[in-house]
């Protein structure tokens, strides 16, 4: 019997393709199950590395953390910019705060006004997410601890010790150093220094004037890191030390200034405005550069208000201006010196005489001199030594502008010098080049006229200085060789900086500046304009120097020069000097801004501060405590000085011989 053929084949069939389905699905689920594992041993043994660094930093986080700024020090040493130990108060925006409700409640423990809540809300809300903005800096340690203590109750709260520019001095410094500063918008650039992500920390502060400016970068140095333990919100909770990143603190900069020197200078200037530099004639340090009135630069660090920086701005002896680099002034009759090396240079005899009766007549106009009655017969070194303008009226008209101004910028008059920090002013030397120059606009002023040279030969007219320019002119004057340059920084990161006697010598014979030298010590000897004033008290060593007094003014027909008037309308008093005469160290000028008078106002404080430098030197000091030898005195054979000794007796009344033992009296006493 014949079986259907038909039903098997189905059955096969479709038993073919399920066998083949399911080979297929195998295949799939295979290749599947074989990539997962291959990509999970991948992940497993070639990228443990990476996923354990993604761990960690879900776990821990690095803070940025400024490094320690540099210090600042004297010649010796001493300190003039530190850091120090401070609280702080800091709040950083995150989710879930309240800006608002978080700032009063500060407020209830460190004094907020309502101003500076405003002012704090505006710059938590504009600050990035988490970047903590200062609160309060200098707090008490029982603000500190009334924080602490309430933290859990004060998200995004967090009161820390950090560190804070620190002035040993006071003012003393003030306008040399600087001061550093909270950034401002303004202070960051999107390229260069000023993009580093550690100008947004609360910690960083930038230096805004002097030192703390122009070397910067150097005193930076290159912040570091704590690595901290965060939770889920970012939110900090442990401290690993183990992983912190050190930071390198900024370089040390050593200045060429004395601090008992610059001390002293704000001291005697006491409530008068004015500056004051002194440098050492053999190398060009600068040992004092003060500035009076100053400021407290502490209080810059802090923040001023808006009225404590008014007060400042508006006083009119302009505590904010550095007198030393920026204040511009006639040097008066200490200019005179450079009048009388362009005489010498000219080849005028400083032998010939001018006669001074109280002034001179020119152009239709009398120019007084500054004794009225007049100085009489003068040659230059009598010139020199009584400030008599008369002569030097008579000579500026044979020598003319461009021979003084010649002298006045090889001494260092009208230069600007690298001292490393900025604000210095130029100031003008005026010859006939410049005048035409600065009224190219004004043909008919252009020409130089014989009348100007009368009052630019006495430090008048269109001639401006600086102190430092003076003090210069005077290291110059007292070196008598070298063309010196000033230096302030002594060294950075104890690399020295190139010294200010690595210069060429002065274009100029040194007869000249001999002979000008002996007019300065004529000056402060017996007679001289500054005699009384100059007087060191120090033995054999002694000052020599010239007064001067600038007009801010020009005076009407009898005006009066009396100290009477507004302050702002009297004239200046200026002195520069060296010490000691036969061997000199230090050179020195003071300007004191509206003190009437080079001998009355400048001279005396002049004298203090070049005490205080010739007494900190060893050399000076010892031979200031050498006994000056006794006087040899020589008999006079016609006098006799020397009575004869008086002659003994005994009670009977017989004399007693010379080597006799005394008698004893009856009261056991020698006769």
């Amino acid at each position: 019997m014949t079986q259907p053929a038909i039903f098997f084949e189905e059955v096969n069939e479709r038993q073919g393709v399920f066998h083949r389905r399911a080979i297929l699905l195998g295949a799939c689920a295979g290749l599947g199950i074989g990539a997962l594992t291959a990509r999970l041993a991948y992940l497993q043994l070639y990228q443990t590395e990476r996923f354990e660094k993604l761990a960690t930093s879900n776990q821990f986080n690095f803070k940025l953390a400024p490094a320690p700024r540099g210090v600042v020090v004297d010649r010796n040493g001493a300190v003039l910019a530190a850091n120090r130990p401070n609280f702080r108060l800091l709040v950083a925006r995150d989710t879930g705060l309240d800006t608002e409700t978080t700032i009063k409640t500060l407020a209830e423990f460190v004094p907020l006004t309502d101003a500076r809540q405003r002012r704090l809300l505006r710059d938590i809300n504009s600050a990035p997410r988490r970047a903590p903005v200062s609160v309060m800096e200098d707090m008490s340690w029982e603000q500190f601890s009334a924080i602490n203590i309430r933290a859990p109750e004060l998200p995004g709260v967090t009161a820390d010790m950090g560190e804070v520019r620190v002035y040993p001095h006071g003012g003393a410094f003030a306008h040399v150093i600087g001061y550093v500063a909270k950034v401002n918008r303004e202070d960051i650039a999107a390229t260069g220094p000023n993009a580093d992500p550690i100008m947004m920390h609360p910690s960083f502060r930038i230096g805004k004037q002097g030192v703390e400016k122009a070397f910067d970068l150097e005193l930076r140095g290159r912040p570091g890191a704590r690595k901290v333990e965060v939770d889920a919100n970012g939110r900090e909770v442990g401290h690993d030390d183990g992983g912190d990143i050190a930071a390198i603190p900024g370089q040390e900069i050593q200045l060429t200034l004395d601090v008992d020197i610059q001390n002293r200078a704000l001291e005697v200037f006491g409530e008068e405005s004015g500056g004051a530099v002194m440098m050492d004639c053999r190398t060009g340090d600068i040992l004092c550069m003060a500035s009076a009135p100053s400021f407290d630069a502490n209080r810059f660090v802090r923040g001023l208000t808006g009225g404590e920086y008014r007060a400042l701005a508006n006083y009119e002896r302009r505590p904010l201006l550095d007198k030393c680099l920026s204040g511009l002034y006639p040097p008066g009759s200490t200019f005179k010196m450079m009048t009388a090396l362009a005489i010498l240079n000219a080849g005028i005899s400083p032998e010939e005489r001018v006669g001074c009766g109280g002034g001179m007549n020119f152009g239709g106009r009398f120019f007084h001199c500054h004794k009225r009655g007049g100085h009489g017969s003068q040659n230059l070194h009598d010139a020199i030594k009584n400030s008599c303008d008369t002569y030097f009226y008579a000579m500026s008209l044979r020598v003319g502008p461009d021979r003084i101004a010649e002298a006045a910028r090889a001494f260092g008059l009208g230069q600007v010098f690298d001292i490393g920090i900025p604000g210095q002013k130029k100031g003008t030397v005026p010859d006939r080049a410049w005048k035409k120059s600065y009224f190219a606009k004004n043909p008919a002023q252009a020409e130089w006229w014989p009348g100007e040279n009368l009052s630019y030969a006495i430090g008048q007219g269109y001639l401006q200085v600086n102190c430092l320019q003076l003090a210069v002119m005077t290291a110059r004057l007292a070196n008598a060789q070298k063309a010196l340059n000033p230096r302030l920084v002594m060294s950075v990161g104890g690399r020295e900086r190139p010294r200010g006697s690595d210069v060429p010598d002065l274009p100029f014979d040194p007869d000249h500046i001999a002979y000008v030298r002996r007019g300065m010590a004529a000056v402060t000897d017996v007679g001289g304009t500054a005699w009384r004033a100059s007087q060191l008290g120090l033995g054999d060593i002694t000052m020599a120097g010239k007064t001067g007094t600038a007009q801010v003014r020009n005076y009407d027909k009898g005006g009066h020069r009396g100290k009477g008037g507004p302050w702002r309308l009297r004239d200046h008093g200026l002195f520069v000097a060296f010490a000691p005469i036969d061997e000199p160290r230090y050179a020195l000028a003071v300007i004191v801004q509206h003190g009437m008078g080079g001998s009355t106002a400048a001279a005396p404080r002049a004298r203090e501060i070049m005490r205080t430098a010739l007494l900190k030197d060893p050399e000076i000091l010892a031979r200031v405590q050498k006994p000056l030898p006794m006087p040899q005195m020589t008999p006079d054979p016609e006098l006799d000085l020397l009575p004869d000794p008086p002659t003994l007796l005994t009670p009977d009344g017989d004399p007693i011989p010379a080597s006799a033992p005394a008698t004893p009296t009856a009261r056991g006493r020698p006769a």
